[in-house]
C-alpha cells in the first residue's frame, strides 16, 4: 500500500454517512417485545408504566455511552448526568414517534437502546465544543502525515500534501473550503458543524461530496492518479 493511502482514506471516511437506524424487513416478534409495543401503544396507567420502564432503560444506557466518551472529548464541560437526562429523554419521544418502523428484526429493548446511544454520543460532541471555536484553518496537516510512512515514501508524501493543500485553496469554494477542512481534516463532528453553519447534516455532506470531487480533478490534473494518492508516470 501507498504511504500515501491514509491521507486519502482520512478524506474519504470524513463524507461516510452514520448507519441508520431503521431496520430493513419485518420479522416475527418475541414476546416481550410484543408486550413493549402493546403496552406503549395503550392509553392510560399501562401506557404510563410502559414509559416509565422504558425512558429507566434509555437513561442506564445513555449514561453508560457519556460515561463511555467522556475519556476521548477532554473539553466536556457539565455534569455528565444532565446530558444523560437529555438523551434519555429525546431518545424516548423519538422511539414513540416510530413504533411503527419496528421490525423486530433485534429485540425492542435492544432497537431502543440504539436511540438512546445515538442521543447521548450526539449531545456528548455538541457539549464538548460547546463555546469553543470552529477550526476553519487547515490545522492538522501534521496530523496528516503517515508517522510510519519508509523514508522512500516520505517525498512522495510531502509532494501529495502539497498538491492536496494547493488543491483545497484554489480549486474549492469559500464554503467548500469550510467544510471540507472542518469535518476531514480538524474532526469538528457534522451535527455541531450544522448547527453552528445554521445548515443541515444532508447539505453538509452534500457540500463534502462536492469537494472531494473538485479536489480529485484538481489532483489527477496535477498528474496524480485520483483516488489512489499515487503520482503517475508518464
Amino acid at each position: 500500500m501507498s504511504a500515501t493511502a491514509p491521507i486519502v482514506s482520512r478524506m474519504e471516511s470524513a463524507a461516510r454517512p452514520p448507519v441508520a437506524i431503521d431496520e430493513e424487513r419485518p420479522a416475527s416478534l418475541d414476546e416481550e417485545s410484543a408486550a413493549w409495543l402493546r403496552d406503549l401503544r395503550r392509553h392510560g396507567p399501562a401506557r404510563d408504566g410502559a414509559v416509565e420502564r422504558l425512558h429507566a432503560l434509555l437513561l442506564r444506557a445513555a449514561r453508560f455511552e457519556t460515561g463511555r466518551r467522556r475519556a476521548s472529548h477532554p473539553h466536556l464541560r457539565g455534569d455528565l448526568d444532565d446530558i444523560a437526562q437529555e438523551a434519555a429523554d429525546d431518545a424516548l419521544l423519538a422511539i414513540l414517534a416510530r413504533l411503527d418502523d419496528y421490525r423486530g428484526l433485534s429485540r425492542f429493548t435492544t432497537w431502543a437502546y440504539k436511540f438512546a446511544l445515538y442521543q447521548a454520543s450526539v449531545k456528548v460532541r455538541r457539549r464538548s465544543w460547546q463555546g469553543r471555536e470552529i477550526p476553519v484553518e487547515d490545522e492538522a496537516w501534521n496530523v496528516l502525515a503517515s508517522t510510519e510512512a519508509l523514508p522512500e515514501d516520505e517525498a512522495e508524501q510531502s509532494e501529495l500534501l502539497r498538491a492536496i493543500r494547493d488543491g483545497i485553496a484554489t480549486a474549492l469554494t469559500p464554503h467548500q473550503r469550510t467544510v471540507l477542512v472542518a469535518l476531514a481534516l480538524n474532526d469538528v463532528p457534522i451535527d455541531v458543524l450544522a448547527e453552528r453553519l445554521q445548515t443541515t447534516r444532508g447539505a453538509l455532506y452534500k457540500t463534502l461530496h462536492d469537494a472531494r470531487r473538485r479536489l480529485r480533478r484538481d489532483l489527477a490534473a496535477a498528474g496524480y492518479a485520483a483516488g489512489e494518492g499515487r503520482k503517475e508516470v508518464s
